[in-house]
């Protein structure tokens, strides 16, 4: 291994270890206020409200949009959908109403107003940063990366754990107790559905615990994928920053949760935080023109909604990055398909073993997250993503 990629290496180990404690600092600190946070936000759904997440900058957009589509279209089975929108902050004073949860993601004047706004209107509110929010969860991370990634981790629990206090009707405000579950040989794993329906303090104890128990599985999850693919990384990150140097293009694709990671990852290139003094570099996202994808998808069909797009945009000096958990998406694979034909370097992020992308190495770059637990595979591919991104300016350095 040569000095500039043994660098790399290293690299990669201080930037997991910096997650690995920024993860077990944040949550053991805020386990108990989520499981609070997840029956409050289940009263509220309980009486009709709804979840309204805004944020001003294009990252920040990103996680609004990602928690929209968890809550809206659940991929745990047999739960239901819950109604989410993604606004503009100053769309948050006309449009909430008084039994509304207002997440507000990012900082700023235009934040603050929004949240101000809800509040005013009655609502919930639960922000990242301190901007006049009812509840306020600071990750104890300066980097924005980290910062973004913990509060990936807090959204998608309070979504995966709402659901907890809808199978225990008597905990919510107004509701009739109904049947206690018996969770039998399942007991272990989800402990609070054999809890009395009148035992609030037990319930949100084994929330709280649950809480825990998915950021370790999390940490988990990240070291592993930073492991096993830190040659892949480092290979990676010289092929973008080259095509990127060239005046080359990066083609973001994801579906569903995996394409607001998409609009985050183009974002970190178009937009590379402050603190870094990068330069702003090419990028566009597949994912982003709605008027586009549905065309192609009522006029082709919907496995061509991404490869008609890297014909349109995409050539032999540009790069495609796709994010998938499952590394199965016929779009996915027909995008990979197109991007290789007409000489774009191909990059895949892929949950569970790989899918089709890495057992027929349809892409040039391949980084697996192994896991078939959906939440945990987007939280660990933002970890790569973001060390990636790192990766890239200093593979020039």
């Amino acid at each position: 291994m040569n000095p500039a990629a043994g660098a790399q290496v290293d690299r990669i180990g201080t930037l997991l270890a910096a997650r690995t404690r920024a993860n077990a600092r944040f949550f053991e600190a805020e386990a108990q206020r989520l499981a609070q946070l997840c029956h409050r936000m289940a009263e509220r759904f309980a009486r009709g409200g709804r979840l309204i997440a805004f944020g001003a900058s294009a990252a920040d957009r990103s996680d609004v949009r990602h928690v929209a589509v968890e809550f809206v279209h659940p991929v745990i089975v047999g739960k239901r959908a819950l109604p989410a929108l993604g606004l503009a902050p100053e769309e948050v004073g006309l449009l909430a109403g008084g039994d509304d949860i207002a997440i507000a993601f990012g900082a700023g004047r235009r934040v603050e107003e929004a949240v101000a706004a809800a509040r005013a209107r009655g609502c919930l509110t639960l922000a990242f940063a301190p901007v006049g929010a009812e509840c306020e969860l600071w990750p104890p991370d300066g980097d924005p990366f980290v910062a973004q990634e913990l509060c990936e981790t807090a959204y998608h629990v309070l979504w995966e754990l709402v659901h907890v206090f809808f199978e225990h009707r008597g905990l919510l405000e107004g509701r009739d107790a109904g049947p206690v579950h018996d969770a039998g040989a399942s007991s272990f794993l989800y402990p609070f559905l054999a809890e009395g329906e009148t035992d609030l303090a037990a319930v949100l104890a084994d929330v709280g615990a649950s809480i825990l128990l998915k950021a370790r599985e999390v940490g988990e999850l990240r070291a592993q994928t930073l492991g096993e693919g830190r040659a892949a990384l480092r290979d990676t990150a010289a092929a973008l920053r080259a095509r990127l140097d060239a005046g080359g293009t990066v083609l973001a694709l994801g579906n569903g949760g995996s394409a607001t990671d998409a609009m985050d990852a183009v974002a970190d290139l178009r937009e590379p935080p402050a603190e870094r003094r990068w330069p702003a570099r090419r990028a566009l996202d597949l994912t982003e023109d709605s008027s586009i994808i549905t065309a192609i998808a009522n006029d082709i069909g919907t496995e061509a909604i991404f490869a008609r797009q890297v014909i349109a945009y995409g050539g032999p000096g540009d790069a495609l990055l796709a994010l998938s958990t499952s590394g199965n998406s016929i779009n996915i694979v027909a995008a990979l398909a197109e991007g290789r034909r007409r000489g774009l370097a191909t990059v895949a992020f892929v949950g569970y073993d790989g899918g089709r992308i890495a057992a027929e190495h349809l892409a040039d770059h391949i980084v697996v997250t192994r896991s078939e637990h959906i939440p945990r595979i987007q939280e660990a591919q933002a970890s790569a993503w973001h060390v990636l991104r790192e990766l890239i300016e200093e593979s020039g350095a």
